[in-house]
């Protein structure tokens, strides 16, 4: 008999050897009484299907459909049964899985005859969808050699998961069935289509979207946010993969193998620049125009998205255009310690916009923005205290000031000063590169890549604390930075399509060093399991202005 432990109560208990995790959770259900249904489990801080077996002792942890491994199992159980539902009522069909938006998922669907998409077709896709739920089809998982995965997958037409599999170096693959439908999934399924109880799909702009449930309350469909600045700055990232010819792993992979990495990134890293020029072109018409002339541009982003290189390229665009960048942080404007919010642990929550004197720093952008001589202050992060050390700016008659900070556009911070006055940019790292059609690569991961490698490398925190400081983080951005990102004059997209190779070298050996025994190593697994499908290139290639130096160390920009 095995000895199992359940984390939701911390009971051990006898089960037979070969025993489903479904199985055990029967036996737990009535003691831990999850709020929400049960989708999935971690076996030792691992993900693991509701069908996975256990032979071995092992601890168990049950998950239900909120933030983190169980959201990833239903979503992607349930883009299964949209792509079943494609092949079922548009025969020879293609569909795109390609990003998050909106709080759903953006599908790019394709006709066999090229036809256009209809508000019809949507509702003949969702209806059979409907039908396969109910019918609670059964999701099967095949362990079988790569090369026989490949055949499989060949077969059908799918090069996207052939040239995956060929170029992922691994000896046996896993692959899902649902009827007669065969598919490639990175992570666990629930067992069937049946526990697939909240979604939603409808027209969006040329394509589809697919709704899902709610982060904190998965009873519920995510509330709908209409993005459309967003949308456009993932369409621009789809037309620089097709100058590339890079849309998924396998691409990515197939081309350093041929020998093209240096060109990818230095063609990467020129229609960046490219962007970069673009936006400062369009600051110094702006400045240079007769009435209400822009003054201040703010520059705000996420976690890790690479605003500080970001604004020093920036203001080296903005200087060849003939204009003087002013620059300061918001950070310099934070309260006392003592005087900060604290979140409901006790910890003090810095993110919060209560956390900075914002009436202070909008007094002093007013008296820069009139020709005043103003003095500043300077934030002493180790006494935790606002300090005025006799720092002086002034604004001349060519000179632009820069704010960049997370509260950037959060219309508290510059309220008195007219919209026409500033010039407002997101920056953010979204992937577009994908795994296959099926397998987007959810926009945070590559952030979180960049600050576990940062941090690491600045020796500030362990992958392990970054991990475990990342669910914060999250909720802070959806609370004091999304909201106000389609208000942005201007979109930058800071990831590059050859960036998770270049990650995979830097990240390996430091993911492996979160213990097995602690719940980040669930995080850490999930993410050495992703990376190591693209083949790791050297970053000797990168350039030292590259916003990618901003995490991997080797920059030429002060910071």
């Amino acid at each position: 008999m095995l000895q199992i432990r359940c984390k939701n109560n911390n009971v051990t208990k006898s089960f037979p050897e070969g025993c489903s995790l479904l199985d055990v959770y029967q036996e737990f259900a009535d003691e831990i009484q999850m709020p929400y249904p049960v989708v999935s489990a971690k076996v030792n801080n691992a993900s693991q299907g509701l069908k996975f077996r256990l032979y071995q002792n092992r601890d168990v942890e049950f998950m239900d459909a909120r933030a983190g491994s169980g959201h990833r199992v239903y979503v992607r159980s349930l883009c299964f049964v949209l792509y079943k539902a494609t092949q079922d009522v548009f025969p020879g069909s293609k569909l795109f899985i390609e990003h998050t938006i909106s709080r759903g998922y953006y599908c790019n669907f394709k006709k066999k005859n090229n036809e256009t998409l209809t508000d019809s077709d949507v509702d003949s896709i969702r209806n059979r969808m409907d039908e396969i739920i109910k019918l609670d089809m059964p999701f099967r998982r095949t362990e079988a050699t790569t090369e026989e995965a490949i055949r499989v997958f060949a077969e059908r037409g799918f090069q996207d998961k052939v040239k995956l599999l060929e170029t992922c170096g691994q000896i046996y693959s896993d692959y899902y069935t649902l009827g007669d439908t065969a598919d490639f999934y990175y992570g666990p399924l629930v067992p069937s289509a049946g526990y697939l109880t909240v979604w939603a799909l409808e027209p969006y702009h040329d394509g589809m979207l697919l709704r899902v449930p709610d982060w904190y309350n998965p009873t519920v469909l995510a509330e709908k946010v209409d993005m459309p600045k967003t949308y456009d700055m993932f369409a621009e990232k789809t037309r620089w993969d097709i100058i590339m010819r890079l849309s998924n792993a396998g691409d990515v992979n197939k081309a350093i193998l041929k020998g093209h990495a240096s060109e990818l990134i230095q063609v990467s890293e020129a229609l960046q620049e490219k962007k970069i020029v673009q936006i400062a072109e369009e600051i110094d018409r702006r400045f240079h125009q007769e009435e209400n002339p822009v003054r201040l541009v703010l520059i705000t982003g996420p976690s890790s998205s690479g605003k500080t290189t970001f604004c020093k390229r920036l203001s080296i665009q903005l200087l060849a255009c003939g204009l003087r960048p002013l620059s300061f942080s918001t950070d310099d404007y934070f309260v006392n310690r003592v005087d900060t919010p604290k979140l409901p642990n006790g910890d003090y929550d810095f993110d919060n916009i209560e956390a900075v004197e914002y009436s202070l720093l909008e007094d002093h952008l007013l008296r820069l923005m009139n020709g005043e001589r103003v003095e500043v202050p300077e934030y002493n992060f180790v006494t935790g205290k606002r300090e005025w050390n006799g720092k002086k700016l002034k604004l001349t008659n060519d000179s632009v000031l820069i704010i960049e900070g997370i509260h950037a556009l959060n219309p508290l911070l510059t309220s008195k000063i007219p919209d026409s006055a500033k010039f407002k940019i997101y920056i953010s790292a979204l992937t577009s590169i994908s795994l296959d059609d099926h397998n987007w690569i959810p926009v945070r991961d590559n952030r979180l890549l960049r600050r576990i490698i940062r941090d690491y490398n600045k020796g500030a925190y362990t992958a392990q604390e970054t991990i475990s400081q990342w669910k914060n983080v999250c909720a802070a951005e959806d609370k004091w930075i999304f909201p106000f990102q389609e208000s942005a004059d201007a979109m930058f997209n800071s990831a590059l399509n050859i960036e998770f190779a270049v990650l995979r070298t830097h990240a390996e050996i430091i993911l492996t060093s979160v213990p097995k025994n602690c719940p980040e190593y669930a995080e850490a697994h999930r993410l050495l399991k992703f990376i190591h499908y693209f083949i790791p290139i050297s970053d000797k290639e990168i350039p030292p202005t590259s916003i990618m130096r901003e995490f991997l160390g080797g920059s030429s920009f002060k910071y």
